[in-house]
């Protein structure tokens, strides 16, 4: 495909800027030399404002958008407030989206989640096998929400040409990730858990779930590398996945964590708590076959994940 050209000085727009995503992508962008970003808080702009969000993109203009802005959280969170879940997510897309069309935005990249995918998706899972099967129930909310984006994406697309694409990234983690011990995604609550038992010299650290399920693991700031590799070299209406190609169990991952964190106590599985999905693998072929890697292996990116977790534990999202 023809590169998409990003002029230094574009205006780039990244919705959810302080987000574990959206705050990779300014990482990334800053380090390719890009200066004009347009970032708003919630505060200063809530995208579940139709009139809000108007206001800003007239005002503001911007060239190219990264949609990383979306009410996000573990299995308990999903569970718990699915109507919060699919509300506020089918908001911000619905008015970020009309309005990057309407206002002449030329890349869009939306951003989705391999959750979309029917909870028993041959493995790895084709980004062909969307909407083949019945959703894994505990996040079924969000998945709607995130296919509706999808779908509104590619409709815009095939009716005006707008110039979105959409990526769909495996589990993510890394610095400026949420550790909260119940509404948190599984690595950053491990670390947080695995962090204060050594702290606490507490005998047993318990997971969730029975250990058997496998999940694959990408270290947001390779997601980011991706976002922008994308934004240049893929215009396409297919979603495409990003990934790493490779999974592993949650009692595999708890070891690498404790190893990590330097916990000596034992593991316990709860099994009353919900496993979720058995396996969730992403097919990456797609996306390597236009020449993009991950860089950072699991071990690392946990490293990185809990170094950044120690420097900054006063300032972290703990709930």
């Amino acid at each position: 495909m023809p590169e998409f050209n990003i002029d230094p000085q574009a205006r780039i727009y990244v919705a959810g800027h302080r987000g574990l995503v959206g705050s990779a992508i300014v990482r990334r962008l800053k380090q390719d030399g890009f200066k004009n970003l347009i970032l708003r808080t919630r505060e200063e702009l809530d995208l579940t404002k139709q009139e809000e969000v108007e206001r800003f993109f007239q005002a503001e203009r911007p060239e190219i958008v990264f949609l990383a802005a979306a009410r996000v959280g573990g299995i308990l969170a999903n569970s718990r407030y699915p109507a919060d879940f699919i509300r506020e997510n089918l908001l911000i897309q619905t008015h970020v989206i009309d309005a990057a069309f309407r206002y002449g935005v030329k890349k869009f990249v939306f951003l989705g989640s391999s959750c979309i995918y029917p909870k028993y998706a041959p493995q790895p899972i084709k980004e062909e096998y969307l909407l083949s099967g019945h959703l894994e129930p505990t996040n079924s909310a969000y998945a709607v929400a995130k296919i509706a984006g999808i779908e509104m994406v590619q409709a815009y697309r095939r009716q005006y040409g707008f110039p979105g694409i959409c990526l769909q990234p495996t589990n993510l983690y890394g610095p400026g990730d949420r550790f909260d011990l119940e509404n948190s995604h599984v690595i950053p609550a491990l670390i947080r858990k695995f962090h204060e038992a050594k702290i606490q010299n507490a005998p047993h650290v318990v997971v969730w779930g029975t250990g058997t399920p496998r999940r694959e693991f990408l270290f947001v700031d390779d997601l980011a590398d991706a976002c922008v590799f994308l934004a240049r070299h893929y215009d396409d209406e297919k979603i495409i996945n990003v990934g790493v190609g490779e999974d592993i169990s949650i009692r595999e991952l708890a070891e690498i964590i404790r190893e990590v964190v330097g916990y000596t106590g034992d593991i316990l599985f709860d099994p009353s708590r919900p496993d979720g999905t058995p396996r969730k693998l992403l097919d990456v072929s797609r996306l390597f076959s236009l020449g993009w890697r991950p860089r950072t292996s699991l071990k690392n990116g946990i490293e990185l994940t809990y170094s950044w977790f120690k420097e900054n534990i006063s300032s972290a999202r703990l709930s």
